[in-house]
């Protein structure tokens, strides 16, 4: 657990203990990026305003490194977008201070459970590879970044590779069942795809269906 707040720590901590967890405490970002990276952890319940580096920064070095510890955020922010940021950054859930204990005992155990699931073999398209475990991407030989949420969004286009996937199936499985932005926003992510993943390589594996979605086509040149 990384938190500066010393009380709240003592009392989660003691908390967590007594629901059979074992837990570590540290206070800064800094320490706790040195812990997670030489450690191996269950799960991260990672607080945002910290000392040395913020919980945003922590997050993204470790997704970075190749740590994909399952991370929950604790934040004290309430706006859409700073909670969109963490997803975005690689953090796996979050809870709004104050928060129920029962409510993060439940999160952290759906957390434990899910990284406990056999690991997902390496999604192959074309030349296009994703590994979900390693959040790694390539073209060929050449590894590409990719945020989180281009990650899932790929990852969806891969794992039906050649059917046309609706532009509602995408915000539901990426974004939320309840997300009620722009559906736009789907455009956006697949045209940042594209100027990652097509277009220095003079592709169009990644094609659009007028008015129904879009395929990701393994042969697309």
């Amino acid at each position: 657990m990384v938190e500066d707040e010393a009380h709240l720590a003592r009392v989660v901590k003691r908390g967590l203990t007594q629901e059979g967890f074992n837990v570590e405490v540290v206070c800064d970002g800094p320490e706790a990026l040195h812990r997670a990276t030489e450690n191996r952890y269950d799960a991260i319940v990672l607080d945002i305003m910290l000392p040395g580096l913020n919980g945003y920064q922590v997050c993204a070095e470790l997704r970075k490194n190749g740590v994909w510890t399952p991370i929950l955020m604790l934040t004290a922010l309430t706006e859409a977008l700073d909670h969109a940021e963490a997803l975005d950054l690689g953090a796996d859930d979050f809870l709004v201070k104050p928060f129920s204990f029962v409510v993060l005992v439940a999160h952290l155990r759906a957390l434990v459970r899910r990284s406990e699931r056999e690991r997902p073999v390496v999604l192959a398209a074309g030349d296009l590879r994703l590994d979900p475990a390693r959040h790694r991407c390539w073209r060929g030989e050449t590894e590409i970044p990719l945020t989180a949420r281009q990650f899932s969004l790929m990852e969806c286009l891969m794992r039906r590779a050649g059917e046309v996937v609706g532009k509602t199936d995408l915000l539901e499985q990426v974004w939320d069942l309840n997300y009620e932005g722009d559906g736009n926003i789907v455009e956006v992510y697949v045209r940042k795809l594209r100027q990652k993943l097509d277009i220095p390589y003079g592709r169009n594996s990644i094609q659009t269906v007028r008015l129904v979605g879009y395929r990701l086509d393994p042969d697309g040149g």
